[in-house]
């Protein structure tokens, strides 16, 4: 029998504390080896343990870190970068019952590096820290004048350059690049966009002082002082954070202020919770990235996802996806074994089924399911194909292009009461079967959709189907365009019948729209829609909004409530 003392030691944590181990909080010195001989102490011990970092800046350089292959979802491709080797800031590997306690501590990582990543772990949380780059890969420069086929430039304190033949070339902590995507930030609107870079098309550089540069062109380019270009390479070699095949963990009250590649990423993982992030620059640091590619991207997880009291400002790319992936079916050796292929360039190699896995056919051209399966053995033939030995026979009449989703690692999404600004792209992303609720957001000018319910199995072949949606009491603050809906239902199916829907019961009801002069809502290819008790309120624009139904689009829907919604009323 257990006393209650025992209870009571097997339930108190033990207390590890990172300055035991060889450095100090504002020392400067590399924190990683002290951070590893931490961890190593912390799996010596049963039961839970509280991992102490005292409050203070730790700082984490690649020298001594942690390299290790990974394969992650929507990273770079074999032609971008071959080797997928990370260099790991904090790695926890095989790590149960673990609290790593930050006491509000700045964590400043060096070069390129994936900050965090969570391997095989159980029961961890991490909370009250904060990260960043001491040099972070997407470079600033403000506009501070417009000339005669030039402008000037002042560049930020954090970003470092060279000219190299009259050309801009960025440098940082062991990496460098010239050519990449371009972004331009509005400080008067607090939005941004994506644009053509000016730094390849300009004709010379000149440095005009230490960081102040004038751009010389053959043409007049339309800049506006005040406004900032934003400059990276597009190769996504690391990630900022990672959890692979771990379950019940749990973010909170962290700041990651600058992220590499993409931003937080799970991956065949169940029951994650994201609570009070602020993903948004250091204000004292004045810039105004915070994410080089998406900010929290889920792929093939279970169980549910929760995002929830959290501020997302100044990604590259969509602050919220949840997908799972198609794999094609391109060979049937025997009645009940299929070869699979992953078909987009950037997510590969990775185990995308485990024995037990329930599996459905989805014929490309609908995406439509037709069959339904068991994995019973998965065999990787290579970095691209695995072999399914499945419960029973596959079905008969499998088309060129068809492919299965793995219905297992599907989850529950709940995104309530965050806050979404500076974000070129879309709000959030979704596609999963089980129950999705987006509720209590504010969205602040996306330039694309807020929200997008797609699902393809030609081009990023991210999988799947949703039945259970509920987007509700949401505020959209001038989102969307004319080819960018606030809300888009589109997945990309060529054979549309609207007696075979995609997608099924989205609910979509007491939101606000404000200032717009776009579609609030697309659908296509969906049963059970109801779009009720929302208010619009229109732009001021030639474009403007008339009548609810220029607010909306259905194609191919069944089953539509369209009802008590408001034009032009303040709420």
């Amino acid at each position: 029998m257990i006393t209650s003392a025992e209870n009571n030691a097997l339930t108190t944590p033990a207390v590890i504390r990172l300055t035991d181990f060889g450095v100090l909080p504002d020392s400067g010195l590399d924190a990683q080896p002290a951070m590893v001989r931490a961890i190593q102490a912390v799996a010596e011990i049963p039961g839970p343990v509280l991992l102490d970092c005292p409050k203070g800046c730790y700082h984490f350089y690649p020298d001594e870190a942690i390299r290790k292959p990974y394969f992650i979802s929507n990273t770079a491709s074999e032609e971008e970068n071959r080797d997928v080797t990370k260099t790991i800031g904090i790695l926890l590997k095989g790590q149960y019952n673990l609290t790593l306690e930050g006491n509000g501590s700045l964590f400043i990582f060096h070069g390129k590096q994936t900050m965090l990543l969570l391997d095989g772990c159980k029961n961890v949380e991490i909370r009250n820290l904060h990260t960043d780059y001491a040099r972070p890969t997407v470079t600033e420069m403000t506009i501070t004048e417009s000339g005669d086929h030039s402008f000037d430039v002042q560049v930020h304190p954090d970003s470092r350059y060279e000219i190299r033949e009259d050309k801009l070339v960025w440098i940082g902590e062991g990496w460098s690049f010239s050519e990449g995507p371009m972004q331009t930030y509005d400080p008067q609107r607090n939005t941004t966009w994506r644009m053509d870079n000016w730094l390849e098309q300009a004709d010379t550089v000149e440095e005009l002082e230490p960081m102040k540069l004038r751009l010389h062109y053959n043409f007049q380019p339309e800049v506006i002082p005040g406004h900032v270009l934003q400059s990276r390479d597009g190769i996504r070699d690391q990630v900022g954070v990672f959890i692979t095949e771990s379950s019940n963990i749990t973010l909170s009250d962290i700041g990651l202020h600058f992220l590499h590649g993409l931003g937080i990423v799970g991956q065949f993982s169940e029951n994650l919770s994201f609570r009070r992030m602020d993903l948004s620059p250091r204000p004292e640091t004045g810039r105004t990235v915070t994410g080089f590619a998406d900010f929290i991207h889920m792929s093939s997880c279970r169980g549910k996802v929760i995002i929830a009291d959290s501020n997302f400002s100044g990604s590259h790319d969509d602050p919220v996806n949840v997908h799972g992936t198609y794999l094609r079916i391109v060979e049937q050796p025997s009645a009940n074994v299929v070869k699979v292929r992953f078909m987009h360039h950037q997510t590969y190699g990775f185990m995308a089924f485990y024995p037990g896995d329930e599996i459905e056919f989805v014929r490309s051209g609908s995406l439509t399911t037709y069959a339904a399966n068991e994995v019973v053995e998965v065999k990787r033939l290579n970095p691209r194909e695995l072999l399914l030995t499945l419960a029973h026979p596959a079905p008969d009449d499998i088309g060129s292009h068809d492919v299965i989703e793995n219905v297992t690692w599907t989850p529950e999404v709940e995104v309530t009461n965050n806050h979404f600004a500076r974000v070129p792209t879309r709000g959030i992303l979704v596609t999963t079967r089980r129950k999705v609720e987006i509720k209590g957001n504010i969205f602040e000018r996306m330039h694309m959709n807020a929200i997008l319910i797609a699902v393809d199995a030609e081009s990023w072949y991210e999988s799947g189907k949703v039945e259970d949606v509920i987007i509700s009491g949401n505020h959209f603050l001038e989102c969307g365009s004319q080819k960018h809906p606030v809300i888009f239902i589109s997945p990309e199916n060529v054979e549309i019948d609207k007696r075979a829907p995609v997608h099924q019961r989205i609910v979509i009801t007491n939101n606000k729209f404000e200032s717009i002069d776009v579609l609030a809502l697309s659908a296509k290819s969906t049963c059970g829609l109801v779009f009720k008790c929302n208010g619009i309120l229109a732009g001021s624009g030639e474009a403007s909004l008339s009548n609810l139904d220029d607010a909306i689009e259905l194609n191919a829907c069944s089953e539509v409530e369209i009802a008590d919604n408001l034009l032009n009323d303040r709420w």
